[in-house]
């Protein structure tokens, strides 16, 4: 099984920090970071690494056999990372892999294919060859090469959906989406609006959809048109979104409007039981069609969405879904509620919203 670690320097601002570590409790078997954050880190229960305190991987700059040894003696895990900027460096990793640490750590700072082929082929067997990446393009390479490929990736980003991108190459999942279900407290018809349609390069199943709302946050989980009815064929590559203004989570960290969205943009598809997959966008579809308003109670607040009046436009429930057309107050439907505020769809803490 490859390994992805998350390397999170110290320059990365705190809300970005907590943002990462919350995606690395589920994505990550490693968290990497400098000794003032590793209590922080702990938090995820995964496994932690710095170059100094109290860590489950020691990492080491080029070292010798006798601190390795120190080190695995005391019953900590190893790692020695190790800069390539030429051959020289390239024979140092190898020398260290016959000290045995558990893994090597290799940064390539310019040739980043030709040395680690010769990594994999010279030290495999011996120590986990870990790439130190700064995107998914890059870790794709890392993963691939020779065909074995390295035995994992440190990422190394300030990027919440980079980490989302590599944990899927790497683990081939997104991290869960956590839902809840909410009770519908009304349901009114409304004026006509513009109503968007997204038609996605994927294919959806019963319990999946897209998610969406007036307010960031909480989304509601409407699902692709996927049932059999006597009047239309099923779409199960579309969702009937919703308002033109409506948001739409299109990654673990950012909502866009509808509006906004255009074919080959990416979107999160998710499923009733939170699993996520990006997607990429076919095309938007917007028409002028007669709305329905649904409201919604959590937590002693109430939530917004706006949706086509169509037997055809279902949300999500635990065990189904129900058509709005059918909505009353008291059922409750899936929704992913969060921390609302956001500047142009990235979550601001700090900043006080309020979104009726």
């Amino acid at each position: 099984m490859k390994e992805l670690w998350i390397k999170i320097d110290k320059s990365v601002p705190k809300n970005v920090r907590e943002s990462l570590l919350e995606l690395a409790s589920s994505a990550c078997d490693v968290v990497y970071v400098e000794e003032p954050f590793l209590e922080d880190a702990k938090k995820t229960k995964v496994k932690t690494a710095s170059s100094s305190g109290d860590c489950t991987i020691q990492v080491l700059e080029v070292s010798g056999a006798a601190k390795i040894e120190e080190i695995k003696n005391a019953g900590k895990t190893v790692a020695v990372r190790v800069i390539l900027k030429g051959k020289e460096d390239e024979e140092k990793a190898v020398k260290v892999a016959g000290f045995s640490p558990d893994y090597i750590i290799v940064h390539c700072l310019d040739w980043k294919v030709i040395p680690l082929e010769n990594l994999i082929a010279k030290t495999r067997g011996k120590s986990k060859l870990l790439a130190e990446v700064s995107s998914a393009e890059d870790a794709k390479t890392a993963l691939e090469i020779l065909e074995l490929g390295a035995d994992g990736v440190v990422l190394k980003t300030s990027d919440p959906n980079e980490l989302m991108k590599v944990a899927f190459l790497v683990k081939k999942q997104i991290p869960k989406i956590k839902l809840a279900p909410v009770k519908i407290v009304e349901v009114k018809r409304i004026g006509t609006g513009a109503r968007v349609c997204i038609d996605t390069c994927d294919l959806m199943k019963k319990g999946e959809g897209i998610l969406l709302g007036c307010q960031s946050a909480c989304l509601f989980l409407v699902e692709a048109e996927v049932h059999e009815n006597p009047f239309v064929q099923p779409r199960p590559f579309r969702v009937n979104a919703g308002a033109v203004s409506l948001y739409a989570l299109c990654s673990l960290d950012k909502t866009r409007y509808l509006s906004e969205l255009k074919a080959g943009e990416e979107i999160l598809i998710v499923s009733r039981n939170g699993n996520a997959r990006l997607t990429n966008i076919g095309r938007v579809k917007i028409e002028w069609r007669p709305l329905i308003l649904v409201e919604a109670e959590a937590e002693g607040r109430i939530f917004k969405t706006i949706v086509q009046n169509a037997e055809t436009i279902r949300l999500v429930t635990e065990k189904g879904s129900i058509p709005v057309t059918e909505l009353k107050a008291g059922d409750e439907v899936l929704a992913h509620i969060s921390e609302g505020g956001r500047h142009f769809g990235t979550l601001v803490k700090e900043e006080m919203v309020v979104e009726l």
